[in-house]
């Protein structure tokens, strides 16, 4: 299943993914910095929700108290409690 997130606090402004069970896949950053946003979403590729927050929540830029890859530890989370 798809799901579109919506960023808050960050220079994306939307992720979309595909959820099936507990695997991500398909991971898309809309705006931000491309190139890093292409590799996290290459490095995400098939891992599984807990892994992903693991690794990903907290994770600041610069001076915000979130970042891209924190977005995205949020937005999986979010998808996969209301799809349990």
């Amino acid at each position: 299943m798809t799901f579109t997130y919506k960023t808050r606090g960050t220079c994306s402004s939307q992720i979309t993914f595909d959820l099936d069970g507990d695997v991500v896949t398909n991971v898309k950053f809309y705006g931000g910095c491309n190139g890093n946003l292409k590799g996290i979403a290459n490095l995400v590729e098939g891992m599984k929700v807990e892994e992903i927050t693991e690794r990903l929540s907290g994770v600041t830029c610069g001076f915000k108290s979130t970042s891209c890859p924190d977005q995205l530890a949020k937005a999986i989370t979010e998808a996969y409690n209301r799809n349990k």
